[in-house]
């Protein structure tokens, strides 16, 4: 009995011999940290002394210097005009298309301007409407006729003595009231009107815009290129 249960002893003795000389070795099976043909990683500390010396300054390719955008041609071969004012749209389409071959560059713009509508010939309004009416009675006496009272807007009791498209029929209207006595006034009505403008950049010598553009008013000037 004894003796079999020293060879059972024995036995499993030489398997946990066995598996420990198999399995107990430290990292045996530990799989490797790169893949094949990548070099490891070392410390610094790992390395050998020459291999850890900084390279050279020189041996540091400089970075290749950025092109450079090209450059325009020099203002100096350049002129830059403002042309109008146009009267229509249509008559700036014609011009840009006159002078789109003879140009670098072209914009066109629109402008509110105030124009003169007529010229107003007036008396002052006075105080009340029953003094309106009083004082266009002087003027029938007078000799003086086509006037009428305001009686709405902005200037009630106004007494308006015509509208003129010429001025100077305006100012002979206001001379005739004012020999009669009276302090006739005369002011402007204008409104807004579009003006149309083309800018332009062309070459300095033998640029002649006005053997293309043929349209009435029609000038220029120097402005700021664009």
């Amino acid at each position: 009995m004894f003796l079999r249960l020293l060879f059972v002893l024995l036995v499993m003795l030489n398997i946990v011999a066995a598996a420990w000389l198999l399995l107990g070795q430290p990292y045996a099976h530990i799989p490797p940290a790169t893949d094949p043909g990548v070099p490891e990683l070392h410390l610094l500390s790992e390395l050998p002394a020459h291999a850890t010396t900084a390279a050279p300054a020189d041996s540091i390719a400089p970075p290749a210097p950025a092109s450079m955008p090209a450059t325009a041609d020099a203002p100096a071969d350049y002129r830059c005009l403002t042309l109008g004012p146009f009267a229509t749209p249509h008559d700036l389409q014609q011009a840009r298309s006159a002078l789109a071959a003879l140009t670098q560059r072209m914009r066109s713009r629109q402008e509110q301007v105030a124009q003169s509508r007529s010229w107003w010939v007036y008396l002052p309004a006075p105080t009340s409407r029953a003094q309106a009416l009083a004082l266009t009675r002087q003027l029938a006496a007078r000799g003086i006729k086509d006037y009428f009272v305001v009686s709405g807007g902005d200037q009630p009791n106004t007494i308006s003595l015509g509208l003129f498209k010429d001025q100077d029929n305006a100012r002979k209207r206001r001379a005739d009231v004012t020999a009669a006595g009276f302090p006739a006034r005369i002011t402007e009505r204008t409104e807004s009107a579009p003006q149309y403008w083309l800018d332009l950049v062309a070459d300095r010598s033998g640029f002649d815009w006005r053997s293309h553009v043929h349209a009435d008013g029609v000038g220029s000037h120097s402005t700021s290129c664009f």
